[in-house]
């Protein structure tokens, strides 16, 4: 499974592709999308809309992870990131990728073992799980953290769906209750 994490920002949206075949996690790509502050909030939006379609087209990843939002202090500044989320989201659906979303703790948890990690501890272990991203930028690592998320939370999904009894499976009509 080849899957793209987004680490959305209106300036700056990290991109990561990872490649997942059993345990065994593989860096495909990564990188930075920059959008010109000048522009207007409309432009700077189809401009990484356009960044981003041409990212999926190259890479073809089979899923999308986004990482979720917090709140900032400044509104303004979180309605701004909040759409270029928005666009993070679209994008990869648009293409017809299922697109899952972390939160920022989870994300942290899943890559370093606790939910409260630094930015350094993320891309130090980014490069300890994944050799061959080299030295990823912040917003690169933490998308290359989301995909790891991703490909992590799906084995558990995928393993814990396998490992339940058919009386679960079956809808409560059908069981008789």
């Amino acid at each position: 499974m080849r899957v793209i994490g987004l680490d959305p920002g209106l300036r700056l949206t990290g991109w990561g592709v990872i490649e997942a075949e059993g345990n065994r996690l593989s860096h495909v790509a990564h990188g930075v999308l920059r959008t010109d502050e000048k522009m207007d909030l409309a432009e700077r939006l189809c401009a990484l809309k356009a960044a981003l379609e041409a990212v999926i087209a190259e890479q073809r990843p089979d899923a999308a992870a986004v990482e979720e939002t917090l709140a900032n202090r400044n509104p303004a500044s979180t309605l701004k990131l909040g759409m270029a989320r928005g666009v993070a989201l679209l994008v990869p659906a648009l293409a017809g990728l299922p697109v899952s979303q972390y939160l920022p703790m989870i994300v942290k948890k899943s890559v370093v073992g606790t939910g409260h990690a630094e930015k350094s501890q993320v891309a130090a272990m980014i490069g300890v799980l994944l050799p061959g991203s080299g030295q990823a930028s912040a917003d690169a690592a933490d998308a290359l953290a989301v995909a790891i998320c991703h490909v992590h939370h799906s084995a558990s999904r995928t393993a814990w769906g396998a490992g339940r009894s058919n009386l679960a499976a079956k809808p409560a009509a059908a069981r008789g209750a």
